[in-house]
């Protein structure tokens, strides 16, 4: 049965979509089954896939209002996991999923015959706290939270944890923090380090060990379609990533042997 996390912060640019296409790529390395939904209306998860947004036929749209399937509109990548495109037509579903009953409960439904095809199902979510985030709050087990070591963080995190807690109390009882991921992090750096020694004092044992440096080849990737992995494997960044994907499959080890 797959696990489905959804990789959520309501600011932009943190690092939410490398993080989804990098850990979808790094887990597909370790030979993963893995299928990555975009489901932000920029897109930005499909093209950083390598995928043209004008050269798919289906999307995150025509799914979520039930007019195909998931498996129709899924697409293979270079990076060798699945993955549902999107693009800006996704704000249609969005407007009409408002008018819809039950209408946060839609992805869980959608997902509830897919995820067992699958070892991971990561969703990239919009930078805000709309519908579509509260459908992959409502759809997943967990949250994966990246965060950037900057003045504002622990202040923006305050919103998503109290939506995260209201999800938790009358919708999805499962859902839980399954990490939180250092950003575009960089040790000379005064105030990173600072409100890294934040992070940890405050959600102790959920922030990973593992931090995602600043890394020029990490932000050249997406602009060739390709994942760190896949467009230079022995970067920092490649090496960051691939750490964090053993870092989450030992999590998960470590749980069932407490079970």
């Amino acid at each position: 049965m797959g696990k489905i996390i959804a990789i959520v912060n309501q600011k932009g640019g943190v690092g939410k979509t490398t993080t989804s296409i990098n850990l979808a790529a790094a887990f597909s390395m370790m030979k993963r089954r893995v299928l990555l939904i975009d489901l932000d209306p920029q897109g930005n998860a499909t093209v950083g896939s390598g995928i043209d947004k004008s050269h798919f036929k289906f999307s995150t749209r025509e799914v979520l209002l039930n007019e195909i399937t998931l498996t129709e509109a899924v697409i293979k990548t270079q990076g060798k996991y699945d993955l549902l495109p999107t693009h800006h037509e996704l704000i249609v579903a969005e407007v009409q999923l408002m008018q819809a009953n039950q209408r946060e409960k839609r992805l869980k439904k959608i997902l509830s015959t897919t995820h067992q095809h699958y070892d991971y199902i990561l969703i990239d979510c919009p930078p805000s706290l709309n519908i579509l985030t509260v459908n992959a709050l409502v759809a997943a087990n967990s949250v994966l939270i990246p965060v950037q070591c900057e003045y504002y963080a622990l202040e923006g995190l305050k919103g998503l944890l109290n939506t995260i807690e209201q999800i938790q109390t009358t919708i999805n009882p499962e859902l839980h923090i399954e990490g939180l991921l250092r950003t575009m992090y960089d040790g000379r750096n005064r105030l990173a380090l600072d409100v890294s020694q934040q992070l940890l004092d405050h959600f102790k044992k959920r922030v990973y060990r593992t931090v995602i440096p600043r890394n020029v080849r990490l932000a050249e990737a997406p602009s060739h379609g390709l994942s760190i992995v896949q467009y230079d494997g022995k970067s920092q960044g490649a090496i960051a990533y691939l750490t964090l994907a053993g870092e989450m499959l030992r999590r998960v080890d470590e749980a069932l042997l407490t079970d």
